[in-house]
């Protein structure tokens, strides 16, 4: 009899095993419907897990890093995504051409397209993310925040359906008291939204907001909610399999944004009480199960005075800002990914999750800190990355490399990871002046601007800390101080260069490079 129970035990162990061996090995093959540091981000951990992987790219991108990383690439079309990232079904047609059986759309693009995920799943393709009804409630703003009410979730109070009648909306516009907020009900970014302050100004406000909905996602949707005054913006990350687990990854503080769009992301925050955290992690948790939620995904919350937290919305995709997660958890959020779009269940608990230490993310754009943020495309000329403990780079930058006119000016996302906040504003710090970018302006002199503030190293600020604490001029006075040492030391090498010139006539041609790290020594003291 017991060896008959362990014979029994012995195949059912087996089985098991080769049940988890024959889903883990279901992708051999992935195309990754994106480009840019993202691709690549997708690409690593795929080739850490035996996957090949598809690029595809647009004749801007030809020559791009992603590329050349991975094992086929196939073009798709011209420079404008509308004529190569967003179509479906060329994208479709390459999947299924080599072999693919799963897409991963990273962020952008088609991320969060519930047809395109239709049209995958009508082909029999997997999407490396939730179901396509799960991103339509939650791609709505008005049926997500009907869905996870259900579930008593915070919401900013105000009216939770479209507007129809601009003098009902106004009526309640009044009785949720101003200010109030006029959003649209598709889409972000800032787009079709408007902060109505009294009646007078509110149909105007309603009508510029309705026009920038239609114009910018097809749909003039919008709804009011009472404006929160001075929040910080915190975010849940979450990972779902398909067995009903739904766990949170903790937050992260992204508070530090311009026009709605974040620069700098950290987790921790620096406010969040253990018991707070647990409160925000269960309302984050309760969204997913509103929408039956599979894969990674995050919640973003509101939180004002007194600790009261509303919820915005869900992202039904893998965040920009993931890093920051992966470095306090350990965890490889894209594998995670993986692992749930090819069933299997999630190995840990919410209880075998803990908080190790503190990371800070600077987004490296192609932004003019000193012209309000200015878009500044050109080209790269010298590129270098900085190095060292608690490090971490996702790029796709080259020295020598044009910045495509066509995409999101997002060059690079500089993570660190320290012991705690204190050491990771210090390494933060230290990254930023080894990070060496010539030939365009870039926002890493506004990532030590903020890391030098008394208000963000306190924790003490919300999301109007850039309209509130930041002027250009602030960047060029830091400048200033430095200008007479950097004019001396400038004739200095000069001359030294002159004196060198006897030997060779051809010491006069200074190398621009040499000449910036002279500078960055000089900086450095």
């Amino acid at each position: 009899m017991t060896l008959a129970i362990c014979r029994i035990f012995s195949y059912l162990r087996e089985g098991i095993v080769n049940l988890y061996n024959t889903v883990l090995t279901m992708f051999s093959k992935i195309l990754i419907a994106n480009r840019g540091e993202i691709a690549l981000r997708v690409m690593r951990t795929c080739k850490e897990m035996g996957i090949s992987t598809v690029a595809v790219y647009s004749t801007a991108d030809k020559l791009s890093r992603h590329v050349r990383y991975a094992d086929e690439a196939y073009c798709i079309g011209e420079g404008p995504s509308n004529q190569s990232y967003l179509l479906m079904d060329k994208i479709i047609e390459i999947a299924e051409k080599t072999g693919s059986q799963a897409v991963h759309p990273g962020y952008g693009f088609l991320s969060e397209n519930s047809v395109f995920a239709r049209k995958l799943a009508e082909k029999g393709l997997v999407l490396i993310g939730p179901s396509p009804e799960a991103m339509e409630i939650m791609g709505s703003k008005i049926a997500s925040k009907q869905a996870v009410e259900k579930y008593g979730v915070p919401l900013v109070p105000g009216i939770n359906e479209a507007i129809t009648d601009s003098k009902a909306a106004l009526e309640v516009a009044k009785k949720v008291g101003f200010p109030v907020l006029i959003k649209a009900s598709a889409g972000g970014g800032g787009k079709g939204m408007r902060v109505v302050y009294s009646d007078a100004e509110f149909e105007d406000a309603l009508t510029a907001a309705q026009n920038e909905a239609r114009s910018a996602f097809g749909d003039d949707s919008v709804f009011i909610e009472k404006y929160v005054g001075n929040p910080r913006h915190i975010e849940f990350q979450l990972i779902a399999d398909n067995f009903g687990t739904v766990l949170h990854l903790f937050e992260r503080e992204c508070s530090i944004q311009r026009r709605h769009q974040k620069l700098v992301e950290e987790a921790p925050s620096a406010v969040l009480s253990p018991e707070l955290r647990n409160k925000m992690g269960e309302a984050a948790v309760n969204v997913a199960k509103a929408c039956n939620y599979t894969g990674a995904g995050t919640v973003e919350f509101l939180l004002g005075d007194n600790d009261e937290f509303y919820f915005l919305e869900m992202n039904t995709r893998l965040q920009v800002e993931h890093p920051v997660t992966e470095m306090i958890t350990g965890l490889d959020l894209v594998k995670c990914q993986i692992e749930v779009a090819a069933g299997l269940p999630l190995s840990y608990a919410q209880s075998d999750l803990k908080i190790n230490g503190h990371a800070i993310e600077l987004r490296v754009c192609a932004e003019d800190p000193y012209q309000q943020f200015l878009p500044n495309i050109g080209t790269v000329r010298t590129y270098e990355i900085p190095s060292g403990p608690g490090i971490r780079i996702d790029d796709f930058m080259e020295s020598n490399m044009e910045i495509p006119i066509y995409y999101d000016n997002m060059l690079a996302k500089l993570i660190v990871w320290g012991a705690n906040r204190n050491e990771a504003i210090a390494r933060l710090k230290r990254a930023i002046d080894e990070y060496t970018i010539t030939g365009i302006q870039t926002t890493l002199p506004f990532g030590t601007f903020v890391m030098n503030h008394p208000k963000f190293i306190s924790g003490d600020f919300n999301t109007h800390f850039i309209q509130e604490n930041f002027e250009a001029s602030m960047l060029q006075n830091e400048e200033t101080d430095n200008i007479d040492v950097l004019a001396t030391a400038a004739v200095s090498f000069f001359k030294g260069v002159q004196t060198d010139s006897e030997v060779s006539s051809d010491s006069h041609n200074v190398d621009s490079t040499e000449w910036y790290n002279r500078r960055r020594q000089l900086r450095n003291g």
